[in-house]
């Protein structure tokens, strides 16, 4: 399937940039999903030398959306629950505890960004430290210079 197809296929005919601006969210959303599936379908149809009709994709995108809507639901209700109004990664690990894959890959993707975060506050610390250190340093160089 060719790009082009591709947008058609998620633009409903008659679109035109100024009405897709004014789209709600949820439909710009919807089909900015229906074109990421068609994408993906389109290299695997190539890997695989097969092809996807547009209802297929139609189909595929629909799914993908409402798991997509009752995923955020859900998110919101384990937030909620906790009585907090933000989503962390700890409510995405319950979200994808089913899927032992899925929650081995969150959980190490959440330890890769938590050591990155700790690396990058370590380096910002003794910069602060260095910075202050030399800053101590020629305060005392200038009251000894003024002292003499």
């Amino acid at each position: 399937m060719r790009r082009e197809s591709l947008r058609e296929a998620v633009l409903e005919p008659g679109f035109t940039p100024t009405k897709r601006a004014s789209q709600s969210p949820k439909l710009r959303l919807k089909a900015a999903v229906h074109y990421t599936v068609g994408c993906l379908c389109e290299e695997v149809a190539s890997d695989k030398e097969m092809q996807f009709s547009k209802q297929t994709i139609a189909a595929i995108s629909e799914v993908t959306f409402r798991q997509c809507e009752l995923f955020a639901k859900d998110l919101e209700m384990f937030a909620r629950h906790a009585k907090r109004s933000t989503i962390n990664t700890e409510d995405v690990k319950l979200l994808a505890r089913r899927s032992n894959s899925l929650l081995k890959f969150i959980t190490e993707k959440n330890e890769e960004i938590t050591q990155f975060n700790l690396e990058q506050k370590a380096k910002k610390k003794k910069k602060l430290e260095d910075g202050n250190k030399n800053s101590r340093e020629a305060a005392e160089a200038g009251t000894e210079e003024s002292e003499t």
